[in-house]
């Protein structure tokens, strides 16, 4: 059986590590699971996540799926393409052959784009507001990797890709495609590499439970993100809950339950 973990909030939160998360996929692995991580994340290029995989003890394999090649997808090449994003959002329009114009830099605007792609940006401002949405009301396609308002950290949710995109759809007065998880585009990733069964690890039940429902796998929800003990029952139901990976993981290989905590 395939299990796909979402990383911040399930692996770590920002660059702290949750406790026993590696040796849960260690685990996992040694009993013959196929586990990919699938983040929606979009700052970072992929190596740079497998990077922070294995300074975590994680190997990362070939196995992370992320919210900008899930965005990518729906880019033509030949296509040019304003991102309100960063790194990982470049990387992953260029390797379809696109071109990728960054909303910060100075020509940004001074020619047509076919999309605009939307992404975290800690550097979004008024301009980049602007440049963005006047595309799209001159035709270009209003893309997003993710919809998520906030991301979790070690200090608390912050705001994340949605809040970015939910300013330029509303400027622009259009919809957005949106890829990453919980949307189509990304789980057709995940069914080419995993196929039709698995497990879907996640602290989001919006996000994470409801990509679960799009692949048609199990929800694993845990405890070490945005949703604690005092805020269950959530939406939709899980299939598994455990206080960390590290218990899922421990229930699903022994059969032992530990009380969420």
């Amino acid at each position: 059986m395939a299990w796909a973990l979402d990383l911040d909030g399930v692996v770590w939160l920002a660059d702290e590590p949750i406790a026993g998360s590696a040796g849960a996929i260690t685990r996992l692995r040694g009993a013959g699971a196929h586990v990919v991580f699938v983040t929606n994340f979009s700052w970072g290029r992929r190596g740079d996540i497998a990077d922070k995989l294995a300074r975590h003890g994680i190997d990362p394999g070939d196995d992370v799926i992320t919210s900008s090649m899930a965005a990518a997808a729906l880019v033509e090449p030949g296509e040019r393409v304003l991102v309100v994003g960063g790194p990982g959002i470049v990387e992953a329009v260029e390797s379809r052959s696109a071109e990728a114009v960054p909303v910060g830099d100075p020509d940004a605007g001074t020619a047509p784009v076919d999309a605009v792609l939307v992404g975290l940006d800690p550097q979004f401002d008024y301009r980049a507001m602007t440049l963005a949405s006047t595309a799209v009301r001159r035709g270009a396609r209003l893309l997003a990797t993710n919809d998520d308002a906030t991301y979790p950290t070690a200090t608390g949710p912050v705001p994340g890709g949605g809040a970015v995109l939910a300013a330029i759809a509303t400027a622009a007065g259009v919809t957005p495609v949106v890829a990453g998880k919980p949307h189509a585009p990304i789980a057709t990733l995940v069914r080419e590499r995993c196929g039709d069964v698995g497990v879907m690890v996640g602290d989001r039940p919006d996000t994470d439970g409801r990509f679960a429902r799009t692949l048609g796998w199990e929800f694993a929800l845990v405890l070490t993100g945005t949703i604690g003990a005092h805020d269950l029952p959530v939406t939709p139901s899980p299939e598994r809950i455990a206080a960390t990976l590290a218990d899922l993981v421990d229930e699903a290989l022994t059969g032992h339950r530990p009380s969420p905590r």
